[in-house]
């Protein structure tokens, strides 16, 4: 046996259920929209077409100075140094490593950093590893 609204007939909670439905399923096959009024309106012809880049700034994924392969290892590193031995030294960074089971390469090239250096950041310890961190906008 189906409950329905103790308010409103079963013919009401059905006619409820189907104006809200566009908005519950989401996009349809034909466009982006489930419903056709509430598509955007195009561009007129004497203005610029929408954009999601303002002031043509296109942005991807990889700060500027580094290469998507620089932030993946640098992710790779953060994920095995915990915010736990932050500020740090050498010997709480590589022991915090093996705590997480990072990996003996992440490890090895922890145990070069030098002695007696405090890093506060995952970004520092990168730096000290030899690599480069993104540069600043201006």
């Amino acid at each position: 046996m189906e409950r329905g609204s103790s308010k409103h007939g079963p013919r009401i909670d059905d006619q409820m259920s189907q104006e809200v439905s566009g908005l519950v399923q989401g996009p349809g096959i034909g466009g982006s929209r489930a419903e056709e009024f509430r598509d955007p309106e195009p561009s007129g012809e004497d203005q610029p077409g929408t954009t999601t880049a303002p002031a043509g700034d296109l942005r991807t994924g990889t700060p500027q100075g580094m290469s998507s392969e620089d932030v993946e290892a640098r992710s790779r590193l953060g994920r095995f140094i915990t915010m736990t031995a932050l500020p740090g030294d050498r010997t709480a960074l590589v022991a915090n490593a093996r705590e997480n089971e990072a990996p003996d390469d992440l490890v090895a090239a922890l145990e070069r950093l030098p002695d007696g250096t405090r890093y506060r950041t995952v970004s520092e310890v990168w730096a000290a590893l030899g690599h480069r961190n993104e540069t600043t906008r201006w």
